[in-house]
C-alpha cells in the first residue's frame, strides 16, 4: 500500500466524535456531501452534534416563541430534520409580530 492509501485508511480509525467535530466545522452542504464518503462518515454527518452546530445558539429560546408549535417535543426526529425544516420556511414569533429565518 502506498503512503497515500495508508493515510486514507487511517481516517476510518478515528472515533465518530472526532469525525463529527471536523464535519461540524464545515457547512451544512459539506456535511451532506461528506455523508457519501462512507458509512462511518454518514453516521458522523447525521449526528445531532453536527447539526446543532449549524443552528443558532439561542434556537431553543427562539423556537419557544414560535407561533406554529415547531418547538413541540418530538416534532423533528433529529437536529438535521429541525435544521431542514427551519431552512424551508420562516418562523413566525410572538403572535406573528416577528419573523425569523434560518439560513
Amino acid at each position: 500500500m502506498d503512503c497515500e492509501g495508508a493515510a486514507a485508511a487511517e481516517i476510518y480509525r478515528l472515533p465518530e466524535e472526532c469525525v463529527a467535530y471536523a464535519i461540524s466545522m464545515t457547512t451544512p452542504g459539506d456535511a451532506c456531501h461528506s455523508s457519501a464518503v462512507s458509512p462511518a462518515f454518514r453516521a458522523a454527518a447525521d449526528s445531532d452534534a453536527v447539526w446543532d452546530s449549524f443552528l443558532p445558539p439561542d434556537h431553543a429560546a427562539i423556537l419557544a416563541r414560535a407561533d406554529d408549535g415547531i418547538a413541540a417535543a418530538g416534532e423533528c426526529a433529529s437536529k438535521k430534520d429541525l435544521f431542514a425544516r427551519l431552512c424551508g420556511r420562516p418562523v413566525l414569533l410572538d403572535d406573528a409580530t416577528m419573523v425569523r429565518t434560518f439560513k
